[in-house]
């Protein structure tokens, strides 16, 4: 059974404009810049270390707390202990019960988290006495219970396990380990097995430990009096115990000696997820700070910058390319990052290169120069207008031991920066030698190109990993048996859902389902025949979004209330969509090969040009399919995958259902499926 799921895309374009003509023969000389500003918030210490900052601004009655603890940061054995922790604080207190705790927050309109060395809070300035008591009991007197423990732990679980799955989230977490070490805690990551050894104590000794008043700082912003608010924190803080918390040495972190490709096989990938980074020894404080700032901002921190210009714009590769240079007191690293088509991973891989080789051995253009200081004078000025930005930023000052004139004088450091600057920071910075070139993708689609690539002469080297970090043989493609054919593939499926009696007794089906995105609740109604015909409408709240009907030769796509005839490969794409078994009518189908999906072997079945099938060696059931659609010039490849199959009037249907577009991931939960009934001809009108 096939379901054709709607996603929506949202386009963003930025554009810049020059209406002056710019002698490019010539580095322009720096404009003055804006004298800025910037009020200091008033400060005093509590007996127990607890530093406060207070910024009092009275044009909306609201306040807001922010209890920030700055600890050095430290690897734990169990790395999701901190999570749960953070998941736990605001469950209840020794004082007040978890419902009574949550009711008293909503009643106030208040917002009210935690973290394992954090907490905030806001609501309107009348309320906030009794919201900063509220904050404080759940941040100094938590109740770590056993059952709320267990609930929130299983929740962690559960997500991991999801994230098994995620190709970009395995990226991130493998190159960060590859890239500080698993024992350093900005590599370490947490896994289902680490997380299931977790105990109660473990939470009760990590919050024990850290958190403490010693390193802790509690900023307050907004319709409030420095006098009064002394108060309030006196009472509500005063009694945290003195205290500072336990310190470990962080390891050190290094490069590799040549750059090399690190492939982590993800069978289940669909696009490549690109990592290119280093390690970086900088510091906000450092002088080299403002120049990699704006470096960044040309070669991958804008909709126009090198990199998306090239991977976006030029080639077509992916939806977006961006890079980040980090500035952390402890470790820090330059990432260059992309999701790439399964095919052009190796061409994305050499473009990227060229593009921090250029920034590393071209003087920047004057005007891309200008524009990028431009672009940050702009966002600092309007942050500006935010009374948390004198709070947030006396808080950096403190915190990262900058110099009290740091954000006074931050224009004139950003104007001061010079095309020479550029160019000397990135050769320090990006060390496109001593490089990890970190892929999640499918190493049976990608490696045998990977191994091809060359850089100045010399071929990379590739190294394999699993989702864990560790280091593994090259993965070897399994060989099919040549007797296997569509038709023995299509039979053991048509057997495994029922049988070929039951399945050619389904004249109709109807299939309700549920999902959530970003906190929005999506309703998924699809209606299919045996004939070949479709109605499919998502809606949220009771209002439609999108609704498809085919009736067998045309059809129709209802958006925004605007209604758009099937074109011709469109309605081609809806004769495959609307079979609730494609599987009877598949005359030209092919198996290709064998591939894992979820940690089992499954046949790949080649339905036409378009359309994948995958079917478990082992079980016969479909647990994957794969959809080529091409838009705007480019090639997207969507994923679906089938599981938890329940029995329905004698046939085996899907009852989870997960498809990825691009970053956005949906999955949908079925709760009902209606055979034979729900289906009357007028739901495929197309007039």
């Amino acid at each position: 059974m096939k379901f054709n799921i709607l996603t929506l895309f949202i386009a963003c374009f930025l554009t810049t404009a020059s209406f002056a003509q710019v002698d490019r023969s010539k580095q322009p000389e720096p404009g003055p810049a804006p004298k800025i500003n910037l009020g200091q918030p008033d400060e005093f210490v509590l007996d127990n270390g607890l530093k406060v900052l207070i910024v009092e601004n009275h044009k909306l009655p609201r306040v807001s707390a922010s209890l920030i603890i700055d600890n050095t940061p430290h690897a734990e054995e169990k790395p999701a202990t901190a999570a749960l922790v953070s998941s736990l604080l605001g469950t209840g207190t020794k004082n007040i019960s978890k419902d009574a705790f949550n009711e008293e927050i909503d009643f106030l309109g208040a917002n009210l988290n935690f973290g394992s060395e954090s907490a905030y809070a806001s609501s309107l300035s009348k309320f906030f006495p009794r919201v900063m008591e509220l904050m404080a009991e759940g941040a100094l007197r938590p109740n770590f219970t056993q059952e709320e423990f267990e609930a929130e732990k299983t929740k962690q679980i559960e997500g991991l396990k999801a994230n098994e799955k995620n190709v970009g989230a395995i990226a991130s977490r493998v190159s960060a380990a590859l890239a500080y070490g698993k024992n350093h805690p900005y590599g370490e990551f947490a896994t289902v097995e680490n997380t299931e050894k977790v105990t109660l104590q473990d939470v009760k000794d990590f919050y024990n430990s850290y958190f403490k008043p010693a390193n802790a700082y509690l900023v307050i912003v907004g319709d409030v009096k420095k006098d009064e608010v002394k108060k309030l924190v006196k009472k509500n803080f005063g009694s945290w115990a003195k205290g500072a918390p336990k310190t470990k040495e962080l390891p050190e972190v290094a490069n590799v000696k040549e750059t090399q490709i690190n492939l982590i096989d993800m069978p289940n990938a669909v696009q490549s997820e690109l990592r290119l980074q280093n390690t970086i020894k900088l510091k906000m404080n450092d002088e080299d700070y403002f120049p990699v700032l704006v470096a960044n901002q040309i070669l991958g921190g804008s909709f126009g910058s090198y990199l998306n210009m090239n991977l976006r714009e030029n080639k077509g590769y992916t939806y977006g390319a961006r890079t980040s240079t980090g500035a952390d007191k402890y470790a820090s690293r330059f990432v260059a990052q992309a999701s790439v088509r399964n095919e052009v991973t190796d061409s994305a891989i050499v473009e990227s290169l060229k593009e921090i080789n250029r920034i590393k051995t071209e003087l920047v253009d004057a005007e891309m120069l200008e524009n990028a200081k431009s672009k940050f004078a702009g966002d600092f000025v309007l942050r500006l207008e935010s009374p948390s930005t004198i709070a947030s930023y006396a808080l950096n000052v403190k915190t990262n031991d900058l110099p009290k004139d740091f954000y006074e004088n931050f224009l004139s450091k950003i104007n001061a920066v010079t095309a020479e600057d550029i160019k000397r920071v990135a050769n320090k910075y990006y060390q496109i030698d001593n490089m990890r070139i970190v892929v999640a993708g499918k190493a049976s689609d990608i490696a045998e190109n990977l191994e091809k690539i060359k850089w100045n002469g010399n071929t990379i080297p590739v190294k394999y990993y699993n989702k864990l970090g560790e280091p593994i043989a090259k993965p070897v493609k399994k060989e099919l048996d040549p007797a296997i054919t569509a038709d023995a593939v299509f039979s053991k499926y048509i057997e495994a859902i029922g049988g070929e009696d039951s399945v050619m007794n389904i004249e109709s089906m109807v299939m309700i389902a549920q999902a959530e995105i970003q906190g929005m609740k999506l309703d998924l109604e699809m209606k299919k025949t045996s004939d070949g015909k479709m109605n499919q409408s998502i809606s949220m709240g009771g209002n439609v979004m999108n609704m498809q009907v085919f009736d067998g030769n045309t059809g129709y796509v209802m958006a925004q209330g605007q209604k758009m005839p099937y074109n011709e490969e469109q309605i081609a794409m809806a004769k495959t969509d609307a079979q609730i078994f494609p599987e009877l009518n598949a005359e030209n189908a092919k198996v290709s090969g064998i591939e894992k999906v979820n940690e089992e072997d499954a046949y790949v079945v080649e339905m036409d040009d378009s359309n994948k099938n995958f079917y478990s060696v082992e079980t016969g059931l479909k647990v994957k399919s794969v959809k080529s659609v091409s838009q705007a010039g480019q090639t997207m490849t969507i994923p679906t995958l089938y599981s938890d199959y329940k029995e329905v009037e004698g046939v085996k249907f899907p009852f989870m259902i997960s498809q990825s577009m691009g970053p956005q991931s949906f999955e949908f939960k079925v709760s009902e499926i209606l055979v034979n009934e729900g289906v009357e001809e007028s739901d495929f009108a197309t007039e």
